[in-house]
């Protein structure tokens, strides 16, 4: 519906992104669309759909092929991304799996934990999670009370996680603890904990606003034993790892923004040249042409910053101040142009069984997760102020030269 007004997106222009989309569009008419229902009624997927997805190749797609991943670019993945949120399909958690857990064992993992869990992690045989998010801390990582005790040749982990996606089918998730409480060289850890030890216990799926069909619990250990091999990275250095890491978690959250705010586009396109009021196409109101093109232009200046992000985390070159105006600016455009989009349906838009009420309670959260928005106000202007401090620091040294 919008071909006719964005311009060509260069990111996914390449044949083998042609070939992928039509690939994912399949996967979501033949295996996903019609479970919808099901899903949110159990608050979950089913394995099948991983499974699925994993046979197609679509988990993991940017992980090297030694490790059971396509080795295709980050763009691919977020092709995958966008086209999942385009038709509003917020219950498989892929992206958490494969885009932030995914990479996080590949940059900082030993090569036995690599070789251990990515292939399974391509094939969907295992479902991962992260558990950062205690119920006394939201975004201050910092403050976490989970703890590890240092038992010699392992860990024994006491704690509790709380809105954990993909945390109820999740066989192993990458846990945040506190390793050496109470010592000079205290500090933040990471360990790959798998759901089968004993001690590790799961809550039953929230009941959300939206998402209803994305897992999400809570998670509780009670003294579980974790092997020492299963520490990720070095003692210490979890929270260093967790904030190199946030910006392609944040970018991702940005990615599926405005993938959602174009399907929501479209799909209010459609209804309101088929819907009538007054004896005409509530299309030909100028109160509707004048707010899809509000929306239509906003969705065009965030997908090309989004398409410059895309392509500086392909390069590696990302950094997390962009990250962070990514993913705060691209949830807010989507909430108000869902918002907008909703209003244009009217009645109709508040019910259930339309997809714009299953959009508007699902974008609501992006503005959330992966750090409030208020949070990445704060790491943006702190970016900032850094610059204004180095340059003032670099003129005054001229001064003196």
């Amino acid at each position: 519906m919008l071909n006719n007004v964005l311009i060509k997106r260069e990111i996914y222009a390449t044949e083998d992104h042609d070939m992928m989309r039509s690939m994912i569009k399949d996967f979501i008419k033949n295996d996903v669309a019609g479970h919808t229902q099901e899903w949110e009624n159990s608050g979950m997927v089913s394995r099948e759909v991983w499974k699925r997805a994993g046979e197609l190749g679509l988990l993991c797609i940017d992980m090297p092929q030694e490790y059971g991943g396509a080795g295709l670019d980050f763009s691919f993945s977020a092709l995958f991304m966008e086209e999942l949120a385009k038709e509003n399909i917020s219950g498989p958690g892929f992206s958490l799996h494969s885009d932030i857990v995914a990479p996080y064992i590949l940059k900082h993992g030993t090569e036995a934990q690599k070789q251990q869990y990515l292939p399974l992690m391509a094939t969907g045989d295992i479902i991962t999670a992260i558990g950062m998010t205690e119920p006394g801390c939201g975004s201050d990582l910092q403050a976490l009370r989970t703890t590890a005790e240092d038992m010699g040749d392992h860990y024994v982990v006491n704690g509790q996680k709380t809105f954990i996606t993909n945390g109820y089918l999740s066989d192993m998730t990458i846990v945040a603890v506190r390793t050496n409480r109470g010592k000079e060289n205290e500090g933040i850890s990471l360990l790959l904990m798998e759901s089968s030890m004993k001690g590790f216990e799961k809550g039953k799926p929230f009941k959300k606003i939206g998402m209803k069909a994305q897992d999400t619990c809570e998670l509780f250990f009670e003294n579980v034993k974790v092997p020492k091999e299963n520490l990720l990275g070095k003692e210490g250095q979890g929270f260093k790892i967790m904030m190199t890491e946030l910006a392609r978690e944040r970018l991702t959250v940005a990615i599926f923004a405005v993938g959602n705010a174009e399907g929501a586009i479209n799909k209010t396109v459609e209804y309101t040249m088929s819907r009538s009021a007054f004896k005409q196409p509530i299309a030909g109101f100028q109160n509707t042409q004048f707010k899809l093109a509000e929306c239509a232009t906003q969705l065009q200046l965030h997908q090309a910053f989004i398409d410059r992000c895309t392509t500086l985390m392909s390069e590696h070159q990302l950094t997390a101040e962009s990250a962070s105006m990514a993913k705060f600016s691209a949830t807010d455009m989507t909430c108000k142009v869902v918002d907008e989009c909703l209003q244009l349906f009217g009645g109709y838009g508040y019910m259930w069984d339309y997809p714009i009420a299953r959009m508007y309670a699902d974008s609501r959260v992006a503005r959330i997760y992966a750090g409030s928005n208020e949070i990445m106000k704060l790491l943006i202007a702190r970016g900032i102020y850094k610059e204004l401090h180095d340059l003032a620091k670099a003129a005054k040294a001229a001064k003196t030269a």
